[in-house]
Order: structure tokens, then C-alpha cells, then sequence
């Protein structure tokens, strides 16, 4: 009995989209940034890793810091779906606030963020265009994110916030400053899920009821 070789399929096969390609190509950057620096990391480098030729590199990414900066972007999408999800519908503000400060202790606690961080810090003065991606995408972009919070629960009449923007980061600096900091300089890890959680709760409970006591 012969044996007969399987079929192949017809047709040409599926082409990915600009997008899906974007999504390979930033993986592959991240790890390639993360790996050799960015004065070092390379775009043909990061079109071998991608498994895209270098002409839709740079196609889609013209610049190396384009690159960067779409990397960074790519990371504050997981927390801007979050965020919209909080915006929707009628949530009561504490359960709200905490699942939004989960998501931003997720994004802004990473291990690979954190090392973004110290990238862009080092990277300054000769890259200034890293620090501002940075900058802009990463903390203006999370700050903002809580500040449409902020004002949407003052629309409603839940809280009472003069500035949205002012208590945006005031609120941020409370969730991630000191343990972004402490990773950064290596005197402790990341922190883990759990106690993502626990300080969302306790930052929660601190903007909304304040400290000063009922006593007082």
C-alpha cells in the first residue's frame, strides 16, 4: 500500500497586519534594549530577533527612538484598558481606585520597567530623547490616566479634588515611589503580586478617607 503525502493547503498564507507586526517588533526591542543598552542596541538586531526585514523595520519604526518609545507605549496599553474599564459604568470609588492601582503597581513595579527606568536615567545625557519617552509615555501617561479618574469621580460628587492633575501625581508617587526606588538601586527586588495588592489597598483607603483622625 502506498502511502500518499498529505495535501497542502491552498492558497497563499494569511499576511500578518501592520499591528501584529509592531507587537513582534517590540518584543523583540524590549529584549534587545534590556540586553545590550540602548547606545548598543541595534535595529538590524532587532529586525533578526522580529523575523521582519529591515525595510519593514523601518517601515513601520523609522528611528531608533521611535523604537524606544513604541516599546515603552506598548507597556501602558494593558494599563490604559484597565483604566476604561473603570470609567465605564457606576463602580463604587474604592473597589475602583484599587483595581486601577493594582494594574499601575503591575505596570510601573515590573522588573523589566524598573530597568527601563534606570535605562532612561542613564542614558540622559546622551540620549536625551530616551528620558522624555519615558518620561512622557510612561509617567505623564500613567499620571494622566488617573487624573481622568479623579475627575470623573468628582463629576460625580464621590470626592472633592481641586486638581485632578495635582492629586494624579501626588497619588501615583504614593503607590510606586518608594519601592520603584529601592528596586532601582538594587537593595530589594520587585515587589510581588501580593504586595502590589496590599499597598493599592492601604494607598485606596488613604486618598479616599484621609488620614486625620475622627477624634480630632
Amino acid at each position: 500500500m502506498v502511502a500518499h503525502a498529505p495535501k497542502r493547503g491552498r492558497g497563499r498564507p494569511r499576511l500578518r497586519s501592520d499591528e501584529e507586526t509592531l507587537a513582534i517588533i517590540n518584543e523583540a526591542a524590549n529584549r534587545e534594549f534590556l540586553a545590550h543598552g540602548y547606545a548598543a542596541a541595534g535595529m538590524e538586531a532587532v529586525a533578526r530577533a522580529a523575523g521582519v526585514s529591515t525595510k519593514t523595520l523601518y517601515r513601520l519604526v523609522p528611528t531608533k527612538a521611535a523604537l524606544f518609545e513604541g516599546v515603552v507605549a506598548a507597556r501602558i496599553d494593558r494599563f490604559t484598558q484597565a483604566l476604561q474599564q473603570q470609567l465605564t459604568g457606576e463602580a463604587e470609588p474604592t473597589g475602583s481606585l484599587e483595581a486601577l492601582l493594582i494594574e499601575c503597581g503591575r505596570l510601573t513595579l515590573d522588573a523589566d520597567v524598573v530597568a527601563f527606568l534606570g535605562l532612561a536615567i542613564a542614558e540622559r545625557p546622551r540620549f536625551p530623547e530616551v528620558a522624555a519617552a519615558f518620561y512622557n509615555r510612561g509617567i505623564k501617561g500613567t499620571r494622566g490616566a488617573l487624573a481622568a479618574w479623579i475627575s470623573q469621580q468628582s463629576e460625580r460628587g464621590l470626592i472633592s479634588v481641586e486638581d485632578p492633575q495635582i492629586a494624579a501625581g501626588m497619588l501615583l508617587g504614593m503607590m510606586i515611589s518608594e519601592p520603584q526606588r529601592a528596586a532601582l538601586l538594587g537593595q530589594v527586588a520587585p515587589p510581588s503580586e501580593a504586595d502590589i495588592r496590599k499597598r493599592a489597598a492601604a494607598c485606596t483607603r488613604l486618598f479616599l478617607e484621609g488620614c486625620l483622625s475622627r477624634r480630632a
